[in-house]
């Protein structure tokens, strides 16, 4: 009869923790989601614009051409009109608008490209000579990333981040906290190789576990702000390698710091365009 108490018991405090866990996993899918739509949002908004771009590219290398011919021949006429002179002038005018507008779209690109790079640099300055197979750190598509292996946060199947792990993160949050405005999403990745221990039923409970331990980390240790970060599991979705072979899973089970682009003032130039 003891031993049935004490088992009940044990069993009801799992489950407590189970269910604890359950509703944590739910929130962290929906904040996912809601990371995944505005990163979607932003890429989209990116891609409009460069389009827009190449749009009034064209348009102003057709104009130019209509105007070169316009003004061969007008060295033919003898007379023009008021009218004509008005409207070639106009012509020209709108030329040199759309001259501008472009150099300011490209320059404000230009200045984002090297607001990354400039990141980049202050966090490689950071870190130091880690292995590159234990942090990585990149720009991919005006995207910045940082990779980190589950070698160097993590022992093996779990979550909780290690004491040297821990200062890399703080040298990182140290260049974060220089750019209060940056907004990130920690991303947790596994390999394909089936997980299951304690409450944690598979891959994406522990990629959800690793990525908010290094999101407390950050938040209670480093002092970054909480509303300018996320965290998001990926499980073994996303892979950058093979899972058919230890190198390529080595690969894949690692942590990535995406810094959320800032496009909101570089979109500002298209609203009164």
């Amino acid at each position: 009869m003891l031993l049935s108490c004490v088992s009940s018991k044990k069993f009801k405090a799992l489950q407590s923790k189970y269910d604890e866990l359950s509703r944590s996993d739910s929130a962290l899918r929906n904040d996912l989601k809601n990371c995944n739509t505005k990163t979607a949002d932003l890429t989209k908004q990116k891609s409009d614009c460069d389009d827009r771009v190449a749009a009034l590219n064209k348009q102003l290398a057709f104009l130019k051409e209509n105007n070169t011919q316009a003004l061969k021949q007008l060295e033919d006429m003898s007379v023009i009109s008021t009218s004509q002179a008005q409207s070639i002038k106009k012509s020209l005018e709108n030329i040199g608008a759309k001259d501008a507008y472009i150099e300011s779209l490209q320059s404000a690109l230009a200045h984002k490209d090297s607001l990354n790079m400039a990141l980049v640099n202050n966090l490689k300055g950071a870190i130091g000579n880690l292995n590159d197979n234990d942090i990585n750190i990149k720009v991919d598509k005006g995207v910045v990333y940082v990779d980190i292996s589950d070698k160097l946060l993590f022992n093996t199947g779990k979550y909780d981040v290690t004491p040297r792990a821990q200062e890399v993160l703080g040298k990182v949050a140290t260049v974060l906290k220089a750019q209060p405005d940056i907004e990130f999403m920690v991303e947790g990745h596994t390999d394909s190789r089936p997980f299951r221990k304690g409450v944690l039923l598979d891959n994406w409970d522990l990629s959800v576990k690793r990525a908010t331990s290094v999101i407390r980390i950050l938040q209670n240790k480093y002092g970054l702000q909480p509303s300018h970060m996320a965290a998001s599991g990926r499980g073994e979705y996303l892979p950058v390698a093979s899972n058919d072979n230890d190198q390529g899973r080595a690969l894949n089970r690692r942590t990535r710091i995406v810094i959320l682009p800032q496009l909101d003032q570089f979109f500002k130039l298209l609203e009164h365009k």
